[in-house]
């Protein structure tokens, strides 16, 4: 417990990282450390915190947080928020939310670096320095970019860049500067993060070729096929885009509400129920013990009825998440509380990231004269 009222120690969350928008989670195993790993995981601010980013990813980094052979590093990616959200309202609050969130849930700032993006100046100086070796065609194959050139195509547009900024155009060496400012190693992404990996190592391997020395850590990506992805209310992947999500830390009634809207099926009680084709099932199973998951299986098996199966899951979840709840909205009316771990977080980082320009700005020719 950090402050009084306000303990964010670990929560026992039974069988149970984050966020509505991307989430980046990089793993570097240190030279200098044998015995530990490094993980940095990135958050984009844009949204509120659901139940699907943590099962994805605020659970494993939170547990790797609080084990000693970890070095974790977390940050809020406030700066690739304004790429694609212009309201400075939502990605206010979206960062009070989503700090006051790991906080909550039990993330170990004392054994973990926890910062937001904006603080670290380093990583906007070598966004630049990054972009200065990186070609344009390079971004140009850009996924995002060539999904946005692609709409306008289709919309016929005759600009094929409508709409499209240079943040989004170039977000790529954001993140990979994300990366090689903590020389990342071995980097667990989805599928659909191979890419930019791929650009970073592209990015750093040119800077330490034109330098003529190994400045930068050429990251690998590792893909773990088995991190959940939870389904939404309708049955898709839950995401914000979709608006099927289950916020985290809502309210007891509105909870309620949301888990009785959960699509199934119009099998009636009595009915045995396949539960591996279940939304309702599977946000149970991402939460619960193996043995609490065979007792439902076996539910499902003997029929059970979709209304008792909806209160099963809604008491379940709202027993679990009832003191992570109160700890959040603690949080939220201490907002000063928030600052000063993330104040502190950021002079952590800050250790790492200036020696490494210092010494990228020297290479490059923007040394000090004595």
């Amino acid at each position: 417990m950090r402050r009084g009222d306000v303990p964010v120690g670990p929560v026992a969350l039974a069988g149970t990282s984050l966020y509505t928008g991307r989430i980046l989670t990089f793993r570097c195993d240190q030279p200098n450390s044998m015995t530990k790993t490094r993980v940095l995981t990135g958050i984009t601010t844009t949204g509120t915190p659901h139940l699907g980013n943590y099962v994805g990813a605020i659970k494993p980094a939170i547990e790797a947080s609080q084990r000693p052979d970890v070095d974790s590093f977390y940050f809020l990616a406030d700066l690739h928020a304004l790429i694609k959200c212009q309201d400075p309202r939502r990605v206010q609050q979206s960062r009070l939310e989503i700090a006051a969130t790991w906080l909550a849930l039990g993330l170990d700032t004392d054994n973990a670096v926890f910062y937001r993006q904006s603080d670290i100046p380093e990583i906007p100086e070598l966004t630049w320095m990054l972009s200065c070796v990186c070609a344009k065609g390079l971004m140009n194959r850009a996924h995002a970019y060539k999904a946005a050139v692609a709409e306008n195509e289709e919309l016929g547009h005759q600009d094929m860049d409508k709409g499209v900024s240079m943040g989004l155009f170039g977000y790529p060496v954001l993140m990979a500067a994300d990366i090689l400012m903590f020389n990342a190693n071995k980097v667990p992404v989805g599928r659909d993060q191979i890419q930019h990996i791929e650009m970073a190592r592209d990015m750093g391997g040119r800077f330490n070729h034109l330098y003529k020395g190994q400045y930068f850590t050429l990251p690998e990506a590792v893909v773990d096929d088995k991190v959940e992805v939870l389904n939404g209310l309708d049955g898709r992947k839950m995401s914000k885009s979709y608006n099927n999500t289950i916020p985290l830390f809502v309210s007891e009634k509105k909870l309620q509400k949301l888990v009785r809207k959960i699509k199934t099926n119009s099998l009636e009680p009595g009915e045995p129920k396949d539960p591996d084709s279940c939304t309702l099932f599977q946000i149970f199973s991402a939460f619960a013990s193996a043995e609490e998951t065979a007792a439902m299986r076996t539910e499902y098996a003997n029929g059970i009825g979709w209304g008792a199966a909806k209160d099963r899951v809604f008491e379940y979840l709202n027993a679990h998440l009832r003191e992570p709840r109160e700890r959040y909205n603690a949080l939220l009316e201490d907002p000063g509380h928030i600052e000063n771990v993330l104040k502190q977080g950021a002079e952590k980082a800050r250790a790492e990231a200036q020696p490494l320009m210092e010494r990228v700005r020297e290479v490059a020719g923007l040394g000090r004269f004595v």
